[in-house]
């Protein structure tokens, strides 16, 4: 069944909103398309999850952001979750702290805001700026398009590679602020970088939706290392869509700690075109209280001999409720590829409900293509096992949540998000 909302976008405000931050005529175009279609089109269609029951209108307004003069300025809940380097900040609607380190620049390496980036490398954001999520796809892409501020913006030139991950943080602490991130990243041939994001939000309990999008283009031969944290409020709904085009040889990894409070939908898509590309997914979750998650991850091969593998974990508490989709398709001519996957579910709790949809869609026969799914409760048997050892009975719960969720939150490239990431877990878990 489709489904609308009711909006109330202003078409002028958005044109004159771009005209005043001195966007080129195409974005302004782009953003005056995103209303119209915002308002024709319908929701995207989730498995088993009635979108349209969510809060999903709280966008806000735009507001103009002051920079911060320090990294202390920031609300409680940001702190330990920034490094020294490069780090890009988004308060709100637009960034606010820009700190990119001049042995970068000299590679030649774009890392900034993506605002700054429409307007000073526009030749090199035109041709990707919402092409691989396109603004016609639902209702939600269209209001990103015509909605979206602030955002990071990087480009690595051919053969360059960035041996520092680059790191933004996403801060949202006013809920009639408009909220709506978008990642771009353009990696040129045999060229290789790591990036890594933070989202989190401290809006007192007011209705707030985070609308973002992230694109990624990795050129043939390269590599990108994509890991993003989120843990936003019970108040805020997050809707995320991240996709990545992948050209010949080149390759994803994708780690996502989806640990809101609120409900939350994302998919997590890599479309493999070129020859022997390779996507890597990994995604856990925790859900806790009423919250409500409907994520997908999704590998689409079309390029001959590409490989993907997605696993995703999600542990569930109290009434939570998840969807996992895991979405292999192969297309016709995709020969020798291989596509895996694997979506487990812990449940904590009787009242939980988890539900874990594996899909192959194979229109080739050269291939090979796997997939395991599972659903079920902390093992009683371990349990016994480690109390028979002297380990109390919640410790030992404890490693055996911690053992389910290993194979992701263990290949975090960064050593310093793989801390935050452990760190948040428990805090959910600890509730």
């Amino acid at each position: 069944m489709s489904t609308k909302t009711t909006l109330s976008i202003d078409t002028n405000a958005v044109t004159e909103l771009s005209r005043s931050k001195q966007e080129p005529e195409w974005m302004t175009a782009l953003r005056t398309e995103g209303v119209a279609l915002a308002n024709s089109l319908e929701l995207p269609i989730l498995e088993k999850t009635r979108i349209d029951r969510w809060s999903i209108s709280a966008y806000g307004s735009y507001k103009e952001q002051a920079a911060l003069s320090s990294l202390d300025a920031l609300p409680e809940v940001t702190k330990g979750l920034t490094s020294s380097g490069n780090l890009i900040v988004q308060r709100n609607s637009g960034i606010v702290f820009n700190q990119v380190s001049e042995e970068l620049k000299k590679q030649g390496v774009i890392f900034t805001d993506l605002e700054t980036a429409v307007r000073e490398h526009g030749d090199l954001v035109k041709p990707y700026f919402m092409k691989a999520v396109q603004a016609n796809e639902n209702q939600l892409t269209a209001l990103h398009a015509a909605l979206w501020n602030g955002g990071i913006f990087i480009y690595v030139p051919k053969n360059v590679v960035v041996d520092i991950p680059l790191q933004a943080l996403f801060v949202a602490d006013d809920a009639e602020a408009t909220f709506a991130p978008h990642v771009l990243i353009v990696a040129e041939q045999f060229s290789s970088v790591t990036y890594v994001d933070n989202f989190v939000s401290s809006v007192g309990g007011a209705d707030l939706v985070q609308n973002g999008i992230v694109e990624v283009f990795a050129k043939p031969g390269s590599r990108v290392s994509y890991s993003s944290i989120h843990s936003l409020e019970a108040s805020v709904t997050d809707l995320t869509y991240r996709r990545a085009i992948l050209e010949d040889d080149s390759r994803i990894g994708w780690v996502v700690g989806e640990l809101n409070y609120g409900n939350s939908m994302s998919d997590t898509t890599s479309i493999l075109k070129g020859k022997g590309s390779d996507s890597d997914a990994k995604v856990i979750c925790v859900g806790t209280h009423e919250q409500k998650l409907n994520l997908t991850t999704r590998a689409v091969h079309w390029g001959k001999a590409s490989t993907s593998d997605m696993i995703t974990r999600a542990v569930m508490r109290d009434s939570s409720t998840a969807i996992i989709n895991g979405i292999t398709k192969i297309e016709k001519g995709a020969q020798g590829c291989n596509g895996q996957q694997t979506e487990k579910v812990l449940m904590l709790s009787p009242k939980a409900r988890g539900d874990a949809n594996p899909i192959l869609l194979i229109d080739e026969d050269d291939v090979k293509a796997g997939h395991a799914a599972s659903v079920g409760q902390v093992n009683a048997e371990q349990v016994h096992y480690l109390m028979s050892r002297g380990i109390t009975k919640e410790e030992a719960q404890r490693l055996i949540i911690y053992g389910f969720l290993a194979p992701v939150v263990s290949v975090i490239p960064v050593k310093s998000v793989e801390e935050q990431l452990q760190s948040l877990v428990e805090r959910k878990l600890g509730q």
